[in-house]
């Protein structure tokens, strides 16, 4: 089979890079993914329940830029949500990320921006230039605040302590003295009207005849058969070059579903506030008493009118032998380990490494979408 690019992988940045040069450039494409459906851990779908659930873990689709929203925009209508989270610790449910609503749960009274700015700076270890995740909550917060919401959480997550981490891990979570409740920043947060499924279906659908798709399948065992002119990788960097220098480190999931039906749901009413819903929000952490570090709720975000529910409990994994990569370890060794690979990838002619994955990193959804549409920039002029 003569084509002009293979694309290794069907999640976010294979599709987009593939609708793209399909629908645009009338190029030949042939994407391959080991899975049984596309995109990647974006993947979602109607459970035996009839609840809309996102199979690999809750997916928050978010981004500042209106160039993102625009391209998306042409597969898709969009469900506007403001993304909102609490976590449970003794014995109790809290607002989070921490602000001035959190704060005053601390003290068990009103209180004021101006009040809670003074009791962090009174409780903060001040720290300069953090240089792990411990150090930099413990800059914002101090000891109380941190252990409660970030040391259990992390360690369970990580399976390692928080200094051992990049202080990138817990410095991307915001601290805030008002009573803003909204998990993320972002200026634009939804989800897909229909659900991310439906939104890569109609990508395929704008790619038509010039894309080919072969699920189930790994590009290795059918390589010999195909004449490419170019390859778009979005596997495991290390996986690339057989692990040439050693696997690069994950954390990987384990994920329990459970439905409840209306009758069911009536016992959890005073804890989640409204009819039809197991918690009080989209997402609640566990950071202490638990083995699972989160239950997600996603019916919250999505807008979906039923009856019912379905939850799902997370559960944090070594990574190894049929487990998925879901979260490179961001701290000094694997970074090394992984620019022994850059390099090797920066001296290959043909193949272009886009995504999570192929460049060991926890980027958003946004950012990997834009991250593919630049390669497609790139590439279009050479072929």
């Amino acid at each position: 089979m003569k084509i002009d690019f293979l694309i290794v992988g069907a999640g976010f940045s294979g599709l987009v890079l593939a609708e793209r040069l399909c629908s645009q450039a009338n190029k030949r494409c042939l994407m391959v993914d080991t899975r049984d459906h596309l995109g990647g851990n974006c993947y979602d779908y109607y459970d035996d329940a009839g609840v809309l659930i996102h199979k690999y873990g809750p997916h928050y689709f978010r981004t500042n830029s209106p160039k993102i929203v625009d391209y998306l925009s042409q597969f898709t209508e969009w469900h506007e949500v403001e993304y909102t989270i609490k976590s449970w610790s003794e014995g109790r449910f809290w607002n989070f990320p921490i602000n001035l609503n959190t704060f005053e749960q601390l003290i068990g009274r009103p209180s004021t921006s101006e009040e809670m700015a003074e009791w962090l700076e009174a409780n903060r270890v001040p720290i300069e230039n953090p240089k792990n995740s411990e150090e930099v909550i413990l800059d914002q917060v101090g000891h109380e605040l941190y252990e409660k919401f970030f040391l259990g959480y992390t360690k369970k997550q990580w399976k390692c302590h928080p200094r051992d981490l990049d202080a990138s891990v817990c410095g991307r979570i915001p601290i805030r003295t008002n009573r803003d409740d909204r998990y993320l920043k972002e200026e634009f947060q939804a989800l897909p009207k229909d659900g991310y499924t439906a939104m890569f279906n109609r990508m395929i659908d704008a790619c038509g005849d010039w894309l080919q798709i072969r699920l189930n399948m790994d590009y290795r065992d059918i390589s010999s058969e195909i004449d490419w002119r170019h390859m778009i990788y979005t596997g495991p960097i290390d996986k690339f070059y057989d692990c040439r220098f050693g696997e690069l480190p994950y954390r990987s999931l384990r994920f329990e579903q459970e439905s409840f039906d209306a009758e069911q749901l009536k016992g959890f009413e005073s804890v989640s506030g409204k009819s039809g819903f197991f918690q009080p929000a989209m997402q609640v952490n566990y950071p202490n008493e638990h083995d699972y570090t989160r239950i997600v709720e996603v019916k919250h975000a999505t807008g979906q009118e039923c009856s019912n529910t379905t939850i799902v409990k997370e559960y944090p994994e070594d990574f190894g032998l049929g487990k998925e990569p879901y979260y490179p370890v961001p701290n000094d060794a694997s970074k090394a380990l992984y620019n022994k690979y850059k390099l090797l990838a920066q001296k290959e002619e043909n193949v272009s490494f886009v995504g999570r994955l192929a460049t060991y990193r926890y980027y958003n959804m946004d950012q990997v979408a834009g991250m593919a549409l630049a390669e497609y920039q790139k590439i279009k002029t050479h072929f």
